[in-house]
């Protein structure tokens, strides 16, 4: 009975701490400084966005999605610590683009069914944060 007691806490406290919160924000040293030599715009940690894939066909998939974005001047970048999930460069190819809803900012990426949404409410200026974001999209799609 003792033991089964014991094993049942241990359970327990594991659960616990594995459902903490826990920042999106973690980045490796080197992209920390390759951002910075980027010159950071603007950063926000652990935003809830909304991601949409395939917006407006027949398999459009919608979830919402803690993660962190940074922009810099040459780049836009969405990320879960280790996981990108949106990376716009000069370098990009893809059609993308930028519009603000209110203070909603939302980010298209791709084309037909490849094409993908990220929206997210900023917590301050999403004027702003359209504007730099569309900065960087001007010289992806050059």
């Amino acid at each position: 009975m003792r033991r089964t007691i014991l094993f049942l806490t241990a359970v327990l406290l594991s659960v616990a701490v594995g459902c903490s919160e826990r920042t999106t924000a973690t980045l490796s040293p080197g992209l920390e400084q390759r951002f910075a030599a980027e010159g950071v715009v603007r950063r926000a940690p652990d935003q809830l966005f909304h991601y949409t894939s395939d917006p407006g066909g027949r398999a459009e998939r919608r979830e919402d999605r803690r993660a962190s974005i940074i922009v810099t001047k040459s780049t836009v970048y969405i990320y879960k610590n280790d996981k990108v999930g949106l990376e716009i460069t000069p370098r990009t190819r893809r059609e993308v683009s930028v519009s603000r809803s209110a203070e909603r900012v939302r980010i298209r990426s791709g084309s037909g069914r490849a094409e993908e949404l990220w929206s997210f409410e900023p917590a301050e200026d999403a004027a702003g944060w359209t504007t730099d974001i569309r900065a960087v999209t001007r010289q992806a799609t050059k």
